[in-house]
């Protein structure tokens, strides 16, 4: 079939993903502080989520990669449902915090584990015969997370929190119809394998480092997998660092806004201006990695992430907040595809689904530490400690993974 037509119903499975992801992930502190969790709570809750996420993702994966009944899409269709029902007893069941720090912290789990299953969807179905501009499917996906949060800012001050929940509904209902249909052809072809691995390996600026496609080894040792992939492993690490500061960042947003005069309507201007700005770098990426290899972009992402979080600690107003956030077209715009790529370059077939689970659960632990640690810096000391701290941490991340990218090998036969 047409690449078009590949790609439009990839897209809209990113476009419901991230829609509710804006009303799950983004809007969290806002739901949980209204239903009257402090913002330690709201840290706790959120960190074991992410601890869950973190431990569950390479699990997933590894089940998945052994290519047996659990499939990247009947994993997805699976999760989705789950956050459907969690959505229902959120907003129909009367509810106490017990209630729902189970409940939320579980959806929002669940959501995490699925969004490399996600990634790892595309390169199957690419290798399959299925043309997919993954890139442009990505940024679409974005932007309909900018979209979402344009409008739910506004609404949320108008009819209260509980318009998340309904949002979650519609967009999970959507996204189950979505996935069900969304079916590989039942043929796989070796010419379309042939032409997904030529071209992944021109994207690479030295694909003498990339792992053959032909490579079958299954490195489900957790450390098999660091020995085989040293550069990947210490990237880990790097990405751990960035993402403490960006979770700080979007998890504790509502706290900064308010803080520089702003409310929930300015939230969802700063988080519609950082994810439409994702749009053109997600949907031009692929000619972009023709220029520039992705482990030089993921370390330039890097130095975006510790920009962005520089900016916003000596932010005095607004102004000064959406430029911060216009940073995000180089610092999250970039790693995430950039990184997908590098996993796909890099990694055996058998590896490439643990490998995306591995990023994201990178993200994740980098979540955990910054919801335990930023939720009780900003009970005990305020917004610019919490700022600072940060930024710290994320100038750490880009000396690791500068390290990492430039200096280690980033595959050696086990």
């Amino acid at each position: 079939m047409k690449k078009g037509f590949w790609t439009l119903r990839y897209t809209l499975i990113n476009v419901t993903y991230f829609s509710a992801f804006c009303t799950i992930h983004a809007c969290a502190a806002v739901y949980l502080l209204a239903n009257g969790f402090s913002n330690t709570q709201v840290g706790i809750l959120l960190a074991v989520a992410n601890i869950l996420s973190a431990v569950f993702q390479p699990v997933v994966a590894g089940i998945i990669d052994k290519q047996g009944f659990l499939t990247n899409r009947r994993f997805i269709l699976i999760s989705v449902l789950l956050i459907l029902l969690g959505s229902i007893l959120l907003l129909f069941t009367p509810a106490n915090k017990i209630f729902i720090f189970v409940i939320y912290a579980s959806i929002y789990m669940i959501q995490f584990v699925y969004q490399p299953v996600m990634i790892a969807l595309s390169f199957e179905y690419q290798k399959a015969g299925c043309n997919i501009y993954f890139g442009l499917a990505r940024g679409l996906g974005s932007a309909s997370f900018a979209v979402t949060s344009a409008f739910i800012g506004g609404i949320i001050e108008k009819k209260g929190v509980s318009v998340l929940l309904l949002v979650n509904i519609v967009v999970m209902i959507l996204s189950a119809i979505i996935v069900f249909t969304f079916k590989k052809p039942e043929h796989f072809t070796e010419t379309a394998k042939d032409v997904f691995s030529s071209e992944s390996k021109k994207l690479s600026k030295k694909p003498e480092q990339s792992a053959p496609f032909s490579h079958t080894a299954t490195h489900n040792n957790f450390f098999d997998f660091i020995k085989t992939y040293p550069a990947f492993s210490m990237f880990l690490l790097g990405t751990i660092c960035f993402y403490f500061a960006h979770n700080m960042i979007n998890d504790f947003m509502i706290q900064i806004i308010r803080n520089l005069g702003g409310s929930e309507t300015e939230l969802g201007y700063a988080n519609f201006l950082q994810a439409i700005l994702e749009l053109p770098v997600m949907a031009l990426i692929a000619f972009v990695l023709k220029k520039f290899s992705s482990r030089t972009l993921l370390v330039f992402s890097g130095v975006a992430f510790f920009v962005k979080t520089l900016i916003l600690t000596f932010a005095s107003n607004m102004a000064t907040m959406y430029l911060s956030q216009s940073f995000q077209l180089f610092a999250y715009a970039v790693f995430v595809p950039a990184s997908a790529y590098y996993v796909s370059q890099t990694m055996g077939e058998n590896d490439q689904v643990k490998g995306q689970a591995f990023v994201t659960s990178a993200i994740t632990i980098g979540g955990v530490f910054s919801n335990l640690v930023c939720g009780v810096i900003l009970d005990y000391k305020g917004i610019k400690p919490m700022l600072i701290t940060g930024t710290f941490v994320c100038a750490v991340g880009v000396i690791i993974s500068f390290i990492a990218m430039k200096k280690l090998p980033h595959y050696k036969n086990a």
